[in-house]
């Protein structure tokens, strides 16, 4: 059942992952900091999973791809090689009236990230904090968040919180070629967190401050990029569909013109989503080019030519680069699960996650705590699918229907109930969320 409840799905969405401990707001005890936000068990549990899977569907499960771990913070040339110094800034607007400022090409449709200033005006986009339309010149904001490395704090000191994994990756480019020697075409993966002063962070864990990113650069032979880029963007599509279980019409493919185009780019692919509030962004595929490895050649005098075994010959691989936020997919993962339906004459909230993603495999109840028998035979059970799945949790709280809502609201895919009939024969009683049934089996036969 895919939920069509616009702005008040995410609404739900958020009450949900706030009641049930997925997510909370950062440093809520405070009263929060805008753009950052902060994950309890059940959203560590999540967000982790899809981790986990994305690192094995790309890097455990194939031949050519390799992981690595850069750090966060890095030599401060890294960003100057990169663009990021001169070309990583968004359209600031403030309004002389209230002296709000916000981003400019999110005020009013149709608007690209190099609106100029007349293009802007033209739109007669109103403040969305005062509602007048009194603004003052674009200009342009570099979101690189900076700091200072050692006891001085002065020009020679300044360093950044790295805005994508990616240059960590090129900076160990040589590093890997030179110690383990792979054969093109092949890719580096990380994950890890980013760092971007967005202006207006806004959407929920859509656009945040600090977020987690997934990115591979696969480096290819010049000639083969665009063959290996229909292979990328193939193996993303099964990926968000096949494994994470997104649904294929919630996905669309929009070839990004040149004019907003990232500075390194020669071909993006933005996969979007139809997240409750819109389609946006979820996941870009870009072609680089050579542009990383020159400029870093350039800036550190170190070689980044890559010599083929089979002909000898030298140069410098092309790259293709596919990147996602972990974030954007753990909301659009959430969004397609959600659902409301009616079980037994009453609404219900149920969070249909695929099992791969699911934080608990299994709930184990007794029946009623108060009979010691049942709770032994429970926790027998327990401990038993513990031992096996890991990710199994237990509730005695309440009624057993009561059990049953809040396991739907966390995506548990089945709970399983020991009742009198246990101890006579053994089995259990399983209800699935999806459907609400009943069966009955043997402990070890689940």
């Amino acid at each position: 059942m895919w939920y069509n409840g616009g702005m008040s799905k995410t609404e739900d969405i958020v009450s949900l992952c706030k009641r049930r401990g997925f997510i909370f707001p950062g440093s809520e005890v405070y009263g929060g900091m805008a753009g950052t936000w902060d994950f309890g068990p059940l959203g560590v549990s999540l967000k982790r999973k899809i981790m986990d899977a994305w690192w094995k569907y790309f890097v455990e499960d194939r031949e050519d791809i390799y992981g690595v771990d850069a750090a966060i913070l890095m030599n401060p040339r890294t960003w100057v090689a990169s663009g990021h110094v001169d070309t990583f800034n968004d359209p600031l607007v403030e309004c002389k009236s209230c002296h709000g400022r916000f981003r400019a090409d999110k005020l009013a449709d149709g608007l690209s990230e190099s609106v100029t200033t007349e293009e802007f005006l033209a739109t007669g986009a109103k403040c969305p904090t005062c509602g007048k339309s009194d603004w003052g010149e674009i200009r342009k904001f570099n979101m690189m968040f900076s700091t200072h490395v050692g006891p001085v704090s002065d020009d020679k000191s300044i360093a950044y919180l790295r805005p994508e994994t990616a240059q960590g990756i090129f900076t160990n480019y040589k590093n890997v070629v030179d110690t383990i020697y792979p054969s093109l075409p092949f890719g580096l993966a990380q994950q890890g967190k980013a760092f971007r002063n967005e202006i207006s962070p806004r959407d929920y864990i859509l656009r945040d401050r600090e977020c987690s990113q997934m990115e591979i650069e696969y480096f290819v032979e010049p000639t083969t990029w665009e063959e290996n880029f229909e292979k990328m963007l193939k193996a993303q599509h099964d990926f968000l569909e096949n494994v994470i279980g997104l649904p294929a019409d919630a996905i669309h493919e929009e070839e990004v013109a040149p004019e907003d185009r990232a500075h390194y780019s020669k071909r993006t692919v933005d996969i979007e989503f139809d997240y409750p509030n819109g389609r946006e962004e979820l996941m870009g595929l870009a072609y680089r080019t050579d542009f990383d490895l020159t400029n870093i050649a350039r800036e550190s005098g170190k070689s980044m030519e890559y010599r083929d075994k089979n002909t000898g010959e030298v140069f410098v691989p092309h790259v293709i680069e596919p990147s996602i936020g972990v974030e954007r997919l753990m909301l659009a993962v959430l969004s397609a699960a959600y659902a409301e339906d009616e079980v037994d004459g009453s609404t219900r909230v149920v969070l249909r996650l695929p099992e791969l993603l699911a934080p608990y495999k299994f709930c184990v109840s007794p029946l009623l705590k108060n009979k010691p028998e049942l709770v032994a035979k429970a926790q027998e059970v327990y401990r038993d699918l513990r031992a096996k799945y890991g990710n199994v949790t237990w509730d005695d709280s309440g009624n057993i229907g009561k059990r049953y809502r809040k396991q739907d609201e966390i995506g548990t895919p089945k709970c399983v109930v020991i009742d009198f009939d246990t101890l006579e024969d053994g089995t259990v009683t399983v209800r699935d969320r999806d459907t609400a049934k009943q069966v009955r089996v043997k402990p070890e036969e689940l």
